[in-house]
């Protein structure tokens, strides 16, 4: 079996595209979903897990490294996005982790963004390990404007 990483990449990154597209659509006083969501941490497989009754709608994927939660990428099953899953997952996810005391390592880019919304979220963040998708309002080298970062700027004004 050949594995094609460079696809597996592209859609990736499609997919936290169409999830930071749907983070950026909430209204910040509106995190739960429009349904009753069940956060499950499925601590064998490193991941949580969103749950509408006995259907698995979305996950935020993680690792525990030195004392700390890396967060690692985040799906939400296609028919559910735009219905704030992956806003009430991310948030319910920061808040299991704050009762535990643990710190945050952030890979996700929705994670970050999600962060980046919600400030009150930022203490968790670990200050000597922050990962690549802590602060996404920094802007790219080079000059070249990302069109959804700029957007997300112009939205945080």
């Amino acid at each position: 079996m050949t594995i094609d990483f460079e696809a597996e990449a592209v859609a990736r990154e499609e997919n936290n595209a169409v999830i930071i597209a749907a983070l950026d659509e909430t209204n910040l006083s509106e995190v739960e979903s429009s349904w009753e969501l069940d956060v499950i941490n499925d601590a064998e497989r490193g991941r949580w897990i969103a749950a509408l009754g006995a259907e698995a709608i979305a996950e935020l994927q993680y690792r525990f490294v030195g004392g700390r939660v890396v967060l690692l990428t985040t799906w939400v099953d296609p028919a559910y996005r735009h219905n704030r899953v992956a806003t009430e997952l991310v948030a319910r996810v920061l808040d299991e982790i704050r009762e535990s005391g643990k710190k945050v390592t952030i890979i996700c880019p929705v994670v970050g963004r999600f962060i980046a919304r919600n400030p009150e979220y930022l203490d968790l963040i670990d200050r000597v390990h922050p990962g690549a998708g802590a602060y996404p309002m920094h802007e790219p080298a080079g000059g070249d404007h990302d069109e959804e970062l700029t957007a997300f700027e112009n939205d945080r004004t």
